[in-house]
C-alpha cells in the first residue's frame, strides 16, 4: 500500500524550504559584508561559522557559492591594493629621506670647500704681506687658523655621517623595492594556484 502525500503538503514543504535557503543566503551575505569590514580572511569555514550555516549548505547552493567567490575575490583585490598602498607609503619616505640627505649632503660639501678658500685666503694674506705683522694679529690669525680648521674637521665628520645615511637610505630603498617585488610574484603565484 503506498501513501501518497498531498500536493498541499509538498508545496508547503516546498515553500519552507526555499524561505530557509533565502534566509541562509541573507545571512551568509551579512557574514562576508562583516568579514569584509574587519579584514578578517573569508574561507568558507569561517562564512559558514559566521552565517551560522553548514559548509554543505555553501557548497551544495549555486548562488552561495558565488557570493563567497566574489568575496574571496574582492578580498584578494583590496589586499593587493593596500599593499602597494603600504610599499608607496613607505618609498615615499625613504626617498624623502634621500632627498633630505643629499641635500644636507650638497650643504655640508659647499660649506667644507667655502672654509677651505677662506683658509687658503687667510695663508695667501700671511705670506704676501710685507710689514710687519703685531704680536697681537699673530694670535688673532692663529687663533682664526685653528678654529676654521676645528670647523674644516666637523664639517668633514658631518659630510661623511650624511654619506653614511644616504648610502643606508638608497640601501634601505632596494631593500624595500626587492621585498615589495618578492609579495608581488607570492601574490600572483596564490591568484593562479
Amino acid at each position: 500500500m503506498t501513501t501518497t502525500v498531498p500536493a498541499a503538503r509538498t508545496a508547503n514543504a516546498l515553500e519552507a524550504r526555499r524561505r530557509k535557503t533565502q534566509a541562509g543566503l541573507k545571512r551568509i551575505q551579512a557574514a562576508l559584508e562583516r568579514l569584509a569590514g574587519t579584514k578578517t580572511p573569508i574561507t568558507m569555514a569561517a562564512v559558514a561559522r559566521h552565517a551560522d550555516v553548514s559548509r554543505t549548505f555553501l557548497y551544495e547552493h549555486a548562488e552561495a557559492r558565488t557570493l563567497v567567490a566574489e568575496a574571496i575575490s574582492r578580498a584578494a583585490g583590496r589586499r593587493v591594493q593596500d599593499r602597494q598602498a603600504e610599499h608607496e607609503a613607505i618609498e615615499v619616505a625613504w626617498r624623502e629621506r634621500a632627498l633630505n640627505t643629499e641635500e644636507a649632503l650638497k650643504a655640508a660639501h659647499d660649506e667644507i670647500r667655502a672654509q677651505r678658500e677662506q683658509i687658503g685666503d687667510l695663508l695667501g694674506q700671511v705670506k704676501d704681506l710685507q710689514t710687519q705683522w703685531s704680536e697681537e694679529d699673530i694670535v688673532r690669525l692663529t687663533t682664526d687658523n685653528a678654529n676654521l680648521t676645528r670647523r674644516t674637521r666637523r664639517l668633514t665628520a658631518e659630510n661623511k655621517s650624511l654619506t653614511d645615511k644616504l648610502a643606508a637610505a638608497r640601501d634601505n630603498v632596494r631593500f624595500a623595492d626587492k621585498r615589495i617585488a618578492d609579495l608581488e610574484a607570492q601574490l600572483i603565484e596564490l591568484e593562479q594556484s
